[in-house]
């Protein structure tokens, strides 16, 4: 009889630690072992579906089954062709390599001050990012989902974040998920005002960004600016279903004082959650090379012409 309870009282105590460590590393207990050998589950969706034909949570992010391990702490990953599948990363990854590929991962991140993306890929070349996601285990006004440089990404979701994606140029997202961005009252990097998100944000100075059919539906963040805000030359924003901000599509030439050239926005289906009644807002020096196909979702009538102001 002494054996059996000295069984029982290691048992307990076994259990009472996994529940310790589970709950320190900003899982639910009972979700995974917790031992970075161990095969993790991905955070649980707490998005809608997206539009019938449009990427959505069953269609986006790690697959059901997919075996994960969990990796504590920043990462960097800085040899060339390097494939990453079936890792939760609680901590910031940054790769410096070429043709780094991401398959099957979910990125956490982990406590910060300081603004940092989940992944960020700016300083490498021929990144891939494939059925992963983004989602902050420490949602804060520091915290976006990737900046990306000369990257492709694939049926990913992004959730949780202050902005989904910050795209530099050859930034390609395609069959992806963007939605319930994280809001803030006081953003310091908005001089204490509220959090400007985006689901997508593309930069002066930057080129060949490319946005093929996604859902970026900013109706479900509070407050939001804009699903594309661009100040990028030859955008791309196509078959994409795109909802919420101030206006909905952003094409903004202001941070660069001259036209923005090769902006092509065609074949987009727009919601109706636009605090200005405005699916597109183009500034006053620039125009759209193409822009053809683009209709409200709910009619499939055209969308009326952009609003132009700075």
């Amino acid at each position: 009889m002494a054996k059996t309870w000295s069984y029982v009282i290691a048992a307990v105590a076994a259990l009472v630690l996994a529940l310790v460590v589970a709950q320190q590393l900003g899982e639910p207990a009972g979700r995974a072992s917790r031992s970075p050998s161990a095969p993790a589950s991905p955070p649980p969706e707490t998005g809608r579906p997206g539009p019938p034909g449009f990427p959505g949570a069953a269609s986006t992010g790690v697959p059901p089954g997919t075996a994960l391990t969990v990796v504590t702490g920043d990462q960097t990953f800085a040899r060339d062709g390097e494939v990453v599948e079936g890792k939760v990363f609680h901590g910031f990854v940054v790769v410096t390599a070429r043709g780094v590929t991401f398959r099957n991962c979910v990125f956490r991140g982990a406590a910060t001050s300081g603004v940092r993306p989940l992944l960020d890929t700016e300083h490498g070349k021929d990144t891939v990012v494939e059925d992963s996601e983004f989602y902050p285990a420490h949602p804060s006004p520091s915290i976006d989902g990737i900046w990306a440089a000369s990257t492709k990404i694939y049926r990913s979701e992004f959730r949780g974040t202050v902005d989904g994606v910050k795209a530099h140029t050859a930034t390609l997202v395609q069959d992806s998920y963007i939605h319930d961005l994280s809001w803030f009252a006081h953003d310091p990097d908005q001089g204490g005002e509220p959090t400007h998100n985006d689901g997508v944000q593309a930069f002066a100075d930057q080129s060949g960004v490319t946005l093929r059919h996604n859902t970026i539906d900013l109706s479900t963040t509070r407050g939001p600016n804009a699903a594309v805000q661009s100040s990028a030359d030859d955008l791309r924003v196509e078959d994409n279903y795109l909802d919420g901000g101030a206006c909905i599509v952003n094409i903004d030439h202001t941070p660069l004082e001259r036209p923005l050239t090769g902006q092509r926005v065609t074949g987009n289906r727009f919601g109706r959650n636009s605090a200005h009644d405005c699916p597109i807002l183009l500034s006053t020096r620039s125009e759209l090379a193409a822009d053809a196909g683009n209709v409200w979702h709910d009619t499939g009538e055209p969308i009326p012409s952009p609003d132009r102001h700075d």
